[in-house]
C-alpha cells in the first residue's frame, strides 16, 4: 500500500469515526429533549423508599444502639436491609419500627402527594401493610434504589411526574430537604434530576464513605467523587475552600426513571460507583441545592460515636 493510500485510509477512519460519535451525541441529544420538553409541568410527586432484604454494607447498621437505641428508631431516609437486621438479632418489632419511622417522617413532607415502600421480601411488606403504608413488590435483581424506584413507579395505578427516592445513610436529615429537592428540579426544565450537598467537614475531606460534589455558577452539578473535589496540586484540603458533601436524597424526572435503566453502565460510574456518574455521562443535567444541615452519616461502626456526640450536644432525644 502507498503512503498516500495509507493515509487516505486512515483519513476516511476518522471521518467514519466522527460520524458515529456525532451520531451518538444527536441521539443522546434527542432523548434529553424527550424528556425535558414535557418537564414544564412536573406536579405529581411520588416518593418511594426503597426497602431491600440484603445489604452487603456494614452489617446490622440500623440495629446499632445509638444513645441506647437502635439506630432504626432513629434513621429517617435508608433503603432498610432487612437481612442485615435479623443477623443481628433483630425482631420484627424493631423493624417495624423502622420503617413506620421513615415512613412517617417522609409522609411530612409537603411535596409529596404519595409515599409507598418499595422492597422485594413478603415479611417487610406484612410489617409495613401493619402501620398502614402502602407497599410495591419489587425484584430481588433491583441493582440499587433507583432502579428499585422504577420497578415501583411502573406498578402504580396514578401517574407520577416526578419520583423522590427516599434512600440514604442520614439518620437525621429533614423532610425540608425533601421538599426543596423536589422543588428545585420542578424549577429547572432542563434538568431530570435533583440532589443535595451541604458543607463538608474537613475531618471527612478524604473518607471515601463521604461522596464531595462540585457544581457550576448555575447550580447543576459537574461531578461527584469518593475522592476530595476539587483537588488542588498542594496534594492538601484546603480549610477555606467550600467543599460539598452530596446528600442521600435524590429526585428524577418521571418519564427519565424509565430510560436510566436502559442506559450502559459508565466508566466513571463503574470506577467510582456512584449511579449519579451515569446520569451526568450521559449528557443529562442534574440540579443541586445547597442546604444547612449537619450531616451525620452512619455508613461505618465508627460513625456511631459522632453521631452519639452530636444528638447529645443537641439534646435529641
Amino acid at each position: 500500500m502507498t503512503e498516500s493510500a495509507s493515509g487516505s485510509g486512515q483519513y476516511k477512519f476518522w471521518i467514519l469515526r466522527g460520524l458515529l460519535a456525532g451520531a451518538a451525541v444527536a441521539a443522546a441529544t434527542v432523548g434529553f429533549r424527550l424528556v425535558t420538553r414535557s418537564n414544564r409541568a412536573r406536579n405529581r410527586v411520588v416518593g418511594i423508599i426503597p426497602a431491600r432484604f440484603r445489604s452487603t454494607r456494614f452489617q446490622g447498621k440500623p440495629l446499632v444502639e445509638i444513645l441506647g437505641k437502635p439506630m432504626i428508631q432513629f434513621h429517617r431516609l435508608t433503603e432498610a436491609p432487612m437481612f442485615s437486621l435479623i443477623r443481628a438479632g433483630a425482631s420484627l418489632v424493631h423493624y417495624q419500627q423502622y420503617i413506620k419511622r421513615t415512613w412517617e417522617r417522609a409522609m411530612l413532607a409537603a411535596t409529596l402527594d404519595k409515599v409507598v415502600i418499595a422492597t422485594d421480601d413478603e415479611k417487610i411488606a406484612e410489617c409495613c401493610l401493619g402501620f398502614g403504608a402502602d407497599v410495591v413488590m419489587t425484584p430481588e435483581s433491583c441493582r440499587n434504589g433507583t432502579e428499585r424506584c422504577n420497578e415501583a413507579l411502573r406498578k402504580l395505578k396514578k401517574k407520577y411526574d416526578i419520583v423522590v427516592n427516599i434512600q440514604g445513610d442520614e439518620p437525621l436529615i429533614e423532610p425540608e430537604i425533601i421538599d426543596g429537592v423536589v422543588k428545585s428540579l420542578q424549577g429547572a426544565p432542563d434538568a431530570v434530576f435533583s440532589t443535595a450537598v451541604t458543607s463538608l467537614n474537613p475531618e471527612d475531606a478524604l473518607d471515601p464513605n463521604r461522596v464531595k460534589c462540585v457544581v457550576d455558577k448555575h447550580g447543576y452539578a459537574i461531578y461527584f467523587s469518593r475522592g476530595l473535589i476539587p483537588f488542588n496540586k498542594t496534594g492538601k484540603v484546603n480549610p477555606n475552600f467550600p467543599y460539598h458533601l452530596h446528600l442521600g436524597i435524590q429526585s428524577y424526572d418521571a418519564k427519565f426513571l424509565g430510560i436510566y435503566p436502559h442506559l450502559d453502565p459508565t466508566p466513571l460510574q463503574l470506577e467510582e460507583d456512584l449511579e449519579q456518574l451515569k446520569v451526568l455521562e450521559n449528557g443529562y443535567k442534574m440540579k443541586v441545592i445547597k442546604v444547612d444541615h449537619e450531616a451525620h452519616g452512619v455508613d461505618v461502626p465508627s460513625d456511631v460515636a459522632k453521631i452519639e456526640a452530636f444528638m447529645r450536644e443537641r439534646n435529641i432525644p
